[in-house]
């Protein structure tokens, strides 16, 4: 029997992605995101789409035999400072939205609810688990957190979820507002005399390939049993800025440019190392990160923007 999965934002960086995995791997995909129609790009993974803003209700006609990856809402740091309630209020209301109508229409598959692995507090230097204590660093984390917990709530009263936490994901034809494409696109409007703008390059992230947090997604929705509720999604190696910077150099071809510290791109509060174990998820369901830190970098630079 084939089998069915609905992705909500399927036409965002990370959806994309998933609806590309998830068809190759034999899913009929049923993509939901608040365009009237799809791209061809996003279309070409689908064999069924609706338009809905899910902070006003579910769209009809979405399948009840399949599961779900819920990846639609406000996903960047910095601008939830400028707009803390629009982050709050709009993450939840989406997953309300989601779970009441996927709860009264008699929905038996599996809800994944993506929340980040920025939850965590970061008072070590060591790699996080799931059982770690989080903290509210900021409006988009609250907003997580309380995502969180109404699927637990929405568990309670019946519905299969689960939540994944990713760390940072990185790759092929990812937007605006982070640090790899931001880099790529700054060296392609530079003149080469020109100094790189930059922010804080010391600090170390776990950067996983999206193709891999795809495929880490897919393996939660559809793992015959969970022995957990939440699960990290990282790669468990942490990587500065300045390697990020390097590698895009070398696969450009080109010698690092000077660099000029941009003070506007620096937070204070930011910690030096986020990190993730992800052994619980490669435990329960055999994921492992597969693509390799060079070739993320070599095929971004490959997709252009």
């Amino acid at each position: 029997m084939t089998r069915r999965l609905v992705v909500t934002g399927v036409d965002g960086f990370v959806g994309r992605h998933l609806a590309r995995v998830a068809a190759q791997s034999g899913f009929e995909v049923f993509g939901i995101s608040r365009n009237a129609q799809p791209d061809a790009e996003a279309l070409a993974s689908l064999t069924g789409y609706a338009s809905a803003d899910l902070r006003r209700g579910w769209p009809v006609g979405v399948p009840l035999d399949a599961d779900v990856v819920h990846l639609a809402g406000l996903a960047a740091v910095g601008p939830s400072f400028d707009s803390p309630q629009e982050y709050i209020d709009g993450n939840s209301a989406m997953v309300t939205s989601m779970c009441e109508a996927l709860l009264s229409a008699g929905f038996t598959g599996r809800v994944v609810g993506v929340s980040t692995g920025a939850v965590y507090a970061q008072e070590e230097e060591v790699a996080r688990i799931e059982t770690d204590p989080v903290a509210y660093t900021s409006p988009y984390v609250v907003s997580k957190v309380l995502t969180e917990n109404q699927l637990a709530y929405y568990a309670r009263r019946g519905l299969r979820t689960v939540v994944a936490r990713p760390f940072n994901h990185i790759g092929p034809n990812q937007g605006p507002g982070f640090l790899l494409p931001d880099l790529l696109r700054q060296h392609l409007a530079s003149a080469p005399e020109r100094p790189l703008r930059v922010g804080n390059l010391d600090t170390r992230r776990d950067y996983t390939d999206v193709r891999d947090v795809a495929r880490a997604y897919l393996a939660l929705a559809t793992a015959p049993r969970l022995a957990h509720d939440v699960y990290n999604v990282a790669s468990g190696t942490a990587r500065s800025g300045r390697e990020i910077l390097e590698a895009l150099y070398e696969a450009l071809g080109q010698p690092v440019p000077p660099l000029e510290v941009d003070d506007s791109r620096i937070r204070v509060t930011d910690p030096a190392l986020i990190v993730g174990n992800s052994s619980r998820l490669r435990s329960d369901t055999g994921w492992f990160p597969a693509v390799s830190f060079r070739s993320t970098i070599a095929d971004t630079v490959a997709a252009g923007l």
